[in-house]
């Protein structure tokens, strides 16, 4: 035996001796010597770090480590101890004179307790009065995301999330009970940590602990003008006093093209270059050339050589590439009584499934608490993130024209080479459909750099028991820059005043500094009140100042043969153009705030707030907006006649009123703004400041929303089944729109005319069907209604919107009409096609007989069998279809919407599915419109399917190959044709293109294995998770498009719904650990 032994064992001798005696002498001092330890786990077997261990009775208590052990001297062996975690029910333990005591700590349903993060504060859950929604972090990181806000797509009631197209860069579209706005963005506004972002892109999943919503304006009025469409809280983790957490995540996945257009085999395509042919020598609109079919196809005589070819597949050329994505986080948190960190860096990289588009951000953030005495709490926050995106996506969001959208010539290129007018690497261009997908790409490059880094800064001072002061600072400076390529074959190069139809380059770069500073004085009054009572104030103030330059610089005339590449790298070669450089006023916000919250016997509730904000947007007149709330809810499962209910846990009436405001418009509306700009004239006289085009309006005033919620919050059966039910109304007035003032030598002028009302009803219900120690069941499913409406347009009572798809073949094609929804969709009633029976046939020629109705007007050509037919809704006594037959043929505004998220467990295992849906909205099929038409620049384009051979109306007979002009030869050709002709003057709006955009798509499927811990822990490590996750796995849906939820025509929110080459929506399949020491 060593000394260390013989040591060891005398110790414990003299140990038990002492003891002994103390047992002996006082049974006090027996009881001040018992010492309990153990380890504290989740029902997965999962060791819980910062558990609270207390010795019930007294304040002797201690937490678990990061192993989940913890050591408790107790004062008593028949002590009990109580075991409390957040999201875990609290667990009651008798020692009974052990020493060692393992514990189990089941989930808690609905966390009552739990606490959730509101307007410059906090409160727990069951206390809510306003209509407030949360997601917690874990949840998050099960939907492996390159966007936070992808992953509450169904999660939420009353909350939309609408990714526009499939790009990794896709616009996240974020509605909270339909927003207000009616020309002006209607995102909630984001904060993080307490201060404000502009995007939740700049934020790691694997680094938020919570994310919260606040729907009603009793929630939202303490951030006053910037509450107006809902606000989204996101807190990020802390570090915890104990052993350092190190946790390490990654995911490695690949992507791929989920659906396509369908569009015609080589043999039809052939086919209708013939017929085309044929059609435009008979038509004098158009000028034709005799030989446009045989000098590329050949005779017609010939056509068979082309059955089974197999052409090029464009789509999958330019979209079906093997996507990859790849995401590594670490993070490291840990502290102790004193100081507390928090460290985390995320890289994200995607190489999306287009040819020359991905996609990287790098995230990184420190956060330090410091706790410098009992009274004095210090913070510190740094957080950077670096974005790059690399290629120009597939659609003219961005562009000057439509012609320029990428995924049209994917579509409408032929299958087929064409010597002398398509080559595998260059086209001439001869009209806009014979642009390579390939060139169209490289022709159509950007470059984007994005750039962001927050500073904040937080100073806590306990200035009395129960008074608390809270300074906060913060710094926000943002960087963007924009490199966007337009080469020669571009509307944008051509059109160019200086080297049309040579490449050219627009750079932008632009910069954002915000500082904020908010002061907050906090006291609770239960010291005074008594018990019963439950009173807090806040007393707040804040200033917002944002500092905006924007300078962008157009470069004309460089080389033909250069790129994106060669244009950056050799910007002297190209002509300057213009050089505008956009200067706006200081953007500042000063607020002053309050709030009080009041509870009696936790049975009644009150909430109160009210916000002064003083914009400089508006002048001094209308600079200040005044913005009270209310809100009162009632525990009824704490009355007497319903507490001893054992079934029942939580029945609770909730009910607000609150008003929020917006401002949400460009600096600068009330005086007249300048640009710097190199080709600007005044009075012939050359001029370095030129008046922007939008007219200014001193008598602008804040847009104010007003709401009212009812609610109920339940909770049964030890709250296993537990939600909440809303009912709302939202009515925003003084509208801040943007309205067009043609002949004043300004484009538009910002004006308060309108109002807007929103109304609605959400539920969320929660159900634990199975749980169990080593396994476990839950579902929660949300559904949202909203109905919008628009109350009044000041002086009008309706105007119409134009996407600028079709350029002018189209006009208005979105109606905003007072007593109505906005995204009404405007066009004509398809009433099929003409059938030889609505003619006389004299002398070769086809009259149209009395009492059909005439659509030549509106389609722009004599009609002829086989031609688009529409309706006369208006009942014009001549029977002629004309531009007053237009009315509503859709509505872009789902009925409702919802989600479903399924969890299961079992021993080690784990499962997640979420699905969401939509019902009853519309979308405005474009593609289906362009795809379908062979309209006068169209011959050579390829069609869709809808258009195929024995679909199609024709007037080719394939025997003779000569066009049928006889009446009966013509109607049996056709009998068994459904559509019309694709040969037409112009593109046309119907309902035709308007198809049911309802869907139920399984979002998510994420299937888990935890390493059991006595494995990992003879590795030092503390969980080991492997994952699979898939993505978009399937959609059950009746839309022909691609993918029904897409909204590619963004300019204004008065246009959604518009199906218009979106880039491809992919599918992804992901492989992912979660690791942690």
């Amino acid at each position: 035996m060593n000394f260390k032994d013989l040591f060891n064992k005398g110790t414990h001798c003299c140990f038990a001796v002492v003891f002994l005696l103390c047992l002996l002498t006082s049974n006090r001092m027996n009881a001040q010597t018992v010492t309990l330890e153990g380890t504290v786990k989740d029902a997965a077997g999962l060791t819980l770090p910062g558990v609270n261990v207390l010795e019930k009775g007294t304040k002797n208590g201690a937490s678990t480590d990061f192993d989940g052990r913890y050591k408790l001297k107790l004062s008593n062996p028949k002590a009990i101890v109580t075991y409390s975690f957040i999201g875990f029910k609290t667990k009651e333990e008798a020692v009974a004179g052990k020493s060692k005591l393992d514990v189990v700590l089941s989930e808690d349903s609905n966390a009552l307790n739990e606490v959730v993060v509101v307007g410059y504060g906090s409160v727990k859950k069951s206390d809510l009065t306003g209509a407030v929604s949360s997601i917690s972090g874990n949840e998050l990181k099960k939907v492996p995301v390159s966007n936070i806000a992808e992953a509450l797509t169904g999660r939420i009631a009353g909350v939309q999330v609408t990714s526009s197209e499939g790009s990794p860069d896709a616009d996240i579209k974020i509605r909270v009970r339909g927003g207000g706005s009616l020309t002006q963005d209607a995102s909630p506004l984001i904060i993080v940590d307490g201060f404000p972002v502009n995007s939740m892109s700049d934020i790691a999943a694997s680094n938020v602990e919570s994310m919260t919503v606040l729907k009603d304006a009793a929630s939202t009025a303490i951030y006053g003008s910037r509450g107006a469409n809902g606000v989204i809280i996101i807190t990020t983790k802390t570090g915890k006093n104990g052993k350092m957490d190190v946790s390490f995540n990654m995911f490695y996945g690949m992507k791929t093209m989920a659906n396509d257009i369908d569009v015609l085999p080589v043999d039809d395509f052939v086919k209708w270059q013939y017929e085309y042919a044929l059609l435009s020598q008979t038509d004098k609109t158009i000028m034709s050339d005799p030989n446009s079919y045989t000098k590329y196809f050949g005779n017609w005589q010939d056509r068979d050589l082309y059955n089974g070819v197999k052409g090029t597949d464009w789509q999958k050329q330019i979209y079906g590439r093997r996507g990859e994505v790849s995401s590594r986080d670490l993070g490291i948190r840990g502290g102790t009584d004193k100081l507390s960190y928090n460290f985390n860096y995320a890289y994200y990289d995607e190489k999306a499934i287009m040819v020359g588009s991905d996609y990287k951000r790098n995230n990184l953030s420190l956060a330090l608490k410091n706790k410098a005495s009992d009274k004095i709490d210090l913070g510190f926050t740094v957080r950077y993130s670096d974005t790059k995106i690399n290629g120009g996506g597939a659609n003219e969001q961005n562009e000057v024209s439509s012609l320029d959208s990428r995924l049209r010539h994917s579509v409408g290129y032929s299958p087929i080479p064409m010597p002398g007018l398509t080559t595998d690497n260059d086209d001439q261009s001869v009209n806009s459909y014979l642009v390579n997908p390939f060139l169209a790409i490289s022709d159509n490059n950007r470059q984007q750099s994005r750039k962001n880094y927050n500073l904040l800064g937080s100073f806590g001072w306990k200035l009395a028991e129960n008074l608390k002061f809270q300074s906060d600072l913060g710094l926000d400076n943002y960087n963007y820059q924009d490199y966007r390529f337009y080469g020669s074959s571009t509307y944008f190069s051509s059109t160019a005043k200086v080297g049309a139809g040579k490449p050219a380059m627009v750079m932008s770069d632009r910069k954002d500094v915000r500082f904020r500073n908010a002061n907050t004085l906090n006291y609770d009054f239960k010291n005074i009140l008594g018990e019963n009572h439950h009173l807090t104030a806040l007393l707040g103030e804040e200033m917002i100042t944002t500092t905006s330059n924007n300078v962008t610089t157009t470069m004309l005339n460089y080389p033909g043969f250069f790129d994106l590449n060669d244009a950056r790298k050799l910007t002297t070669q190209g002509t300057p153009f213009s050089v505008d450089n956009f200067y706006s006023p200081d953007d500042k916000l000063l607020s002053f705030f309050g709030r009080v919250n009041y509870d009696y016997k936790d049975r009644y509730l009150l909430t109160a707030s009210f916000r002064a904000d003083g914009s400089s947007r508006f002048m001094d007149d209308n600079r200040w907006g005044y913005f009270p709330a209310a809100a009162a809810a009632w525990k009824i499962s704490e009355e007497s006649f319903l507490k001893n209910t054992s079934w029942l846990n939580l029945l609770k009436l909730r009910l607000s009123y609150g008003e929020a405001g917006n401002n949400n418009i460009p600096v600068g509306q009330t005086v007249q703004s300048y640009m710097s700009n190199t080709n600007s004239y005044i009075n012939g006289f050359e001029s370095y400041w030129a008046p922007s085009s939008v007219l200014a309006n001193p008598n602008l005033k804040w847009e104010t929303t007003v709401t009212q919620n009812v609610g109920l919050d339940f909770g049964f059966f030890k709250n296993r089944l537990n939600g909440t039910f809303d009912v709302y109304k939202n009515v925003t007035h003084d509208l801040l729109i943007e309205f067009p003032v043609g002949g004043t030598g300004y484009k538009t002028q910002y004006r308060n005319m309108g109002e807007t009302q929103n109304t609605g009803f959400e539920a969320t219900v929660n159900f634990v069907a199975i749980e169990r120690e080593n396994f476990g069941l839950n579902f929660s499913v949300n559904v949202g209604i909203n109905k919008n409406r628009i109350n009044s347009l000041g002086v009008m009572d309706n105007f119409g919107v134009n996407t600028n798809w079709a350029s002018t073949d189209i006009g208005n094609d979105y109606a905003v009409n007072v007593g109505s929804p906005m995204g009404l969709m405007y066009g004509y009633q398809s009433a099929g096609r003409y059938e030889v029976s609505d003619f006389d046939y004299t002398g070769g020629k086809y009259i149209l007989k009395s009492g059909v109705v005439d659509a030549s007007s509106a389609i722009g050509s004599a009609v002829q069998p086989g031609m688009m037919k529409l309706k006369n809704t208006d009942g014009s006594a001549d029977n002629k279809v004309t531009a007053s037959d237009q009315t509503i043929i859709g509505n872009a505004n789902p009925k409702s919407t919802g989600g479903l998220v399924i969890n299961a467990n079992a021993y080690g295992f784990d499962l997640s599915a979420a699905f969401n849906w939509t019902i009853g909205n519309d979308i405005y099929n474009a593609n289906k419109a362009e795809f379908s038409t062979s309209n006068r620049n169209g011959q050579y384009k390829n069609l869709s399917t809808e258009m195929a051979d024995g679909t199609r109306w024709t007037n080719l007979d394939p025997a003779s190959g000569q066009l049928v002009t006889d009446p009966a030869t013509l109607e049996a050709l056709n009998a068994n044709t459904t559509m019309w002709s694709p040969y037409m003057q112009k593109f046309m709006f119907t309902d035709w293109a308007v198809e049911d955009g309802s869907f139920f798509r399984l979002n998510n499927l994420t299937l888990g294995y935890s390493t059991p811990q006595a494995l990992t822990s003879k590795l030092g490590v503390s969980k080991l998770r492997f994952y699979f996750t898939a993505t978009n796995v399937f959609i059950i849906t009746n839309y022909s498009g691609p993918d029904p939820e897409v909204s590619t025509k963004r300019k204004t929110p008065l246009t959604p719904g518009v199906d218009y080459s979106a880039y491809p929506r992919s599918r992804q399949l992901v492989f992912g650990l979660n690791l942690n020491f």
